[in-house]
């Protein structure tokens, strides 16, 4: 490796009431992947806006290459040569995937676009990235979360650029994806790039990164440039300033009666007709591949997809749901794992998002909102949940992810719901964040709620769910209890056979 290519100054972000980063220093070498961690909210997303010139920061310098840089916009820094890849995808939904992959460098032929060569560099980019069975004409919103990541991954390597940051590459990606990006990483390393790599998987960082950087409350803590002798413990402890003895920290629990059946339900996504039940007091977890039928079965559940054939029997009650609208009146409520597009309303605020299924203060002659009600109801939840937020007015999309995903979890709490679906709970949360979530369950499961938890994250559902469902290809093929639910076995069920 070389020496320092890259080098954050005592740089400063300071917003109104907020400082986001103060005085942070460190660097990274050519040819390194250096991982920067830490709790949501402690600023790694910050630096790489201060990095991809989206932040300006209110004091300190950047170096690279033995330049001082102050971006003012995203354009000046992808003129230098960075790429950031966030975890919240920038992708154009409605535009193909040729035209995403090329976009601000498409190529011409007299004054018009070149359709032809687009969509051939668009597929010599996908058989790089290992997704050469997507057709390049396809639109975005077509792809799965993991393909759409992918499909950011290859923006950002076709502009060549010499410093790479990807924040939380792997939330959404399947075994055979996460496989390729490490390869890509790989690939980066020898070819002499910074890897700036945001990740809250512990394996990833010791198995795929040569340097890190812990960060907390907006500080730098300490940077490790070698991982030799630095173990899961030890930056637990840095990045929480405490230490966690069990991150999931199971309660064992009786269940009660059964509070949910599916029998025979098939439809769009889930190939064979799925059965099994669910019982009050119970964390079940649905574990699979991406695009093996997890989250579509739930989807199929809770009305956002009409079931071709079958019936949900649930607090007694048998039929099928044709409207996420029933499920809720029922008591079913889903947390979706996109939580940007399907589970917030980002430029409302945490009192608005934690209100906007129970604005229940009805008068004869219509439904007026009530002001005082709302906002005493969203400070009990924000304090109930420990939700980390200046006040109930701020912007939820200024919160981490864990918040977030707090917020829409306490939107149902004031709602008579029974079972709660949660589709990839701590997808980018931290390890702090992640213990309130599951303490957050349990309480639920505790109370004699029944919970579904949708994980790609095998150690998760391994560790906190009572039983696990397996699917593969579209259809259950296993149940298992979390006795004999070891981490080979489940994904023995879940690989193709």
């Amino acid at each position: 490796m070389s020496e320092a290519f890259l080098r954050f100054d005592d740089i400063t972000v300071e917003f109104p009431g907020v400082r986001a980063l103060d005085g942070v220093s460190f660097a990274a070498k050519a040819g390194e992947v250096h991982a920067l961690m830490g709790e949501n909210g402690a600023g790694k997303s910050t630096l790489l806006k201060v990095l991809s010139g989206v932040n300006r920061p209110s004091s300190g310098q950047l170096w690279i290459d033995g330049q001082s840089y102050v971006f003012t916009n995203a354009r000046e820094a992808l003129a230098k040569g960075i790429a950031i890849i966030y975890q919240e995808l920038t992708l154009s939904p409605n535009l193909s995937v040729a035209e995403n992959l090329l976009l601000g460098q498409l190529p011409e032929r007299r004054g018009f676009i070149d359709r032809r060569t687009m969509k051939a560099r668009a597929r010599e980019i996908l058989e790089d990235l290992g997704e050469g069975e997507i057709d390049p004409a396809t639109k975005v919103r077509e792809l799965s979360i993991g393909q759409q990541q992918m499909i950011e991954i290859g923006r950002a390597l076709l502009r060549d650029a010499k410093i790479i940051a990807f924040d939380e590459p792997t939330s959404s990606l399947s075994v055979q994806e996460t496989r390729q990006l490490k390869r890509i990483v790989a690939r980066l390393r020898e070819e002499g790039r910074v890897v700036l790599y945001v990740t809250h998987r512990m394996e990833e960082v010791f198995e795929m990164c040569d340097a890190l950087t812990v960060f907390r409350d907006g500080r730098h803590i300490c940077t490790h440039e070698t991982l030799e002798g630095v173990d899961q413990d030890t930056l637990v402890g840095e990045m929480v300033g405490r230490q966690i003895e069990d991150v999931y920290g199971f309660r064992q629990r009786a269940m009660g009666d059964v509070l949910m059946r599916i029998d025979g339900l098939q439809g769009r996504g889930v190939n064979e007709p799925v059965s099994l039940e669910v019982k009050r007091g119970e964390v079940f977890g649905l574990f699979g591949l991406v695009g093996a039928g997890r989250s579509e079965l739930m989807r199929l559940v809770c009305g956002v997809e009409k079931a071709s054939q079958g019936q949900v029997t649930f607090r007694g009650k048998t039929g099928v749901f044709t409207s996420p609208q029933q499920a809720i009146r029922a008591g079913i409520a889903m947390c979706p794992e996109d939580r940007k597009s399907q589970g917030i309303f980002p430029v409302a605020s945490v009192a608005d998002n934690l209100n906007i299924s129970c604005r229940r203060f009805f008068k004869r002659w219509g439904v007026f909102r009530h002001a005082g009600r709302e906002a005493d109801n969203a400070k009990t939840y924000i304090q109930r949940l420990s939700i980390k937020t200046p006040n109930h007015r701020t912007p939820i999309n200024t919160l981490s992810g864990g918040n977030q995903q707090k917020v829409i979890v306490g939107r149902w709490l004031a709602e008579e719901i029974d079972l709660f679906v949660m589709d990839e709970p701590t997808r980018g949360i931290d390890v702090g964040a992640r213990r309130d979530i599951y303490t957050l369950l349990y309480d639920l499961a505790d109370q004699g709620k029944g919970v579904i938890v949708i994980s790609s994250d095998l150690a998760e559902v391994s560790s906190i769910c009572d039983r696990i469902g397996v699917m593969r290809d579209g259809a259950l093929v296993d149940i298992v209890p979390r006795e004999q639910a070891t981490q080979e076995r489940l994904l023995g069920l879940a690989l193709p056979a």
